[in-house]
């Protein structure tokens, strides 16, 4: 990174390219996989910025083919997309959009799959929750441009994998009902789950991907959309130009750090080590099954939840003026442990979980370590709520 700004600290994107950028954007399509072979990469200051370039990528797509009647975006309840309005627009998390959807322009959502809840009750949901999908595109009577999921939930539900046919289904009827399906890997792309992106679980190919956070690793801010050759394709011949830009998107420091972080990434096999420590870190969270409060332990990879119930038979969350998770949160970080505390998994209020997404270069006896000292957080919070 000093180096390159020793070399050029800035070049804006409307007049420049530099060699960073091309540089990272072919390691970008080379480890998203063959499915984006031909593709390209916008780059942006972070995830919600991606996320909002994404929206309107599935839009200008879709205008470009000669479908500009399809402008809505189909999203899922109990999902978190960013901060911006239009990633709040499209997410479901309460308590960070209520307060602003008289500004929102928001669309239909559907349920979440979430196998502790589930609105089905286990029974073939994985259909009954892409049936959900059909419907609302049914309802859109062709105005769809995009259906925009997480495929494993970041912080708002924590760690929800779907029923394994749920996701190649929801692929399915976005094809055939002409809407782009777009993958916000922000959380959990770049190994975080043990495959190099969520989607690569279910072996899914969606048209476009949101990332962030891991691309550079916190080295400098930095998201990018992963844009396939099919659409690159309709606007390459069509204007000729994606209609949209920041000042600082694809800036060549970012750009160098998030090389050096996917060198370090393939070099140290760390998607590999998140697999095998990601072993280690699920069999000892499943020790934490004998608290009284730990409701559920769910994850993949490097990426866990546990949520918390005030009543294991019934699944009762505690009254959120409890505070469970941040006072669990407090107590871990107490012993050396940092977790990532949150309300409303249940019904966007109710519900307490946190998150356990340790580095990818942790050790075993380090995760040992960690999840014994989180044990004992459990039972002092359990005992003093």
């Amino acid at each position: 990174m000093r180096a390159q700004l020793d070399k050029l600290e800035f070049a804006h994107t409307t007049q420049f390219h530099t060699d960073p950028a091309l540089a990272l954007a072919e390691e970008v399509l080379r480890f998203a996989g063959p499915h984006f072979t031909g593709g390209a990469v916008f780059f942006t200051s972070g995830g919600s910025e991606a996320i909002e370039s994404a929206l309107k990528l599935a839009r200008q797509y879709q205008v470009e083919i000669g479908q500009a009647k399809r402008h809505r975006i189909l999203s899922r309840k109990q999902a978190y997309h960013g901060a911006t309005f239009g990633a709040m627009a499209v997410s479901g998390n309460r308590q960070r959009r209520d307060m602003y959807l008289p500004m929102l322009r928001t669309d239909l959502q559907v349920n979440t799959p979430y196998c502790y809840r589930c609105e089905y009750g286990c029974s073939d949901c994985a259909a009954q929750y892409a049936k959900e999908v059909d419907a609302v595109f049914d309802s859109m009577d062709n105005e769809a441009a995009a259906m925009i999921l997480e495929p494993i939930s970041g912080a708002t539900l924590g760690a929800v994998a779907p029923p394994d046919a749920y996701l190649s289904q929801v692929a399915q009827a976005c094809s055939q009902r002409g809407a782009l399906l777009i993958a916000d890997e922000v959380m959990t792309g770049f190994g975080r789950t043990g495959t190099n992106f969520a989607v690569d679980h279910w072996s899914i190919a969606p048209d476009i991907m949101v990332v962030g956070k891991g691309i550079a690793s916190g080295y400098a801010p930095l998201g990018a959309v992963i844009a396939s050759a099919r659409v690159v394709d309709a606007i390459a011949n069509g204007t000729g130009t994606l209609i949209h830009g920041f000042t600082y998107n694809s800036h060549p420091v970012s750009m160098t750090a998030a090389l050096a972080v996917l060198h370090e990434i393939n070099n140290q096999n760390l998607v590999r080590q998140a697999t095998s420590l990601g072993a280690t870190l699920r069999n000892e969270l499943k020790r934490l099954n004998d608290c009284e409060s730990v409701g559920d332990i769910r994850g993949r990879g490097l990426l866990w939840a546990i949520e918390f119930v005030a009543d294991r038979r019934t699944k009762r969350p505690f009254p959120r003026e409890v505070t469970l998770a941040p006072k669990l949160a407090a107590a871990s970080a107490k012993r050396g442990v940092m977790v990532y505390p949150m309300q409303g998994c249940a019904d966007g209020t109710l519900g307490d979980h946190i998150l356990v997404a340790p580095p990818a270069v942790i050790t075993e006896a380090e995760i040992q370590h960690a999840v014994e000292e989180l044990r004992e957080a459990i039972r002092e919070t359990e005992h003093n709520p």
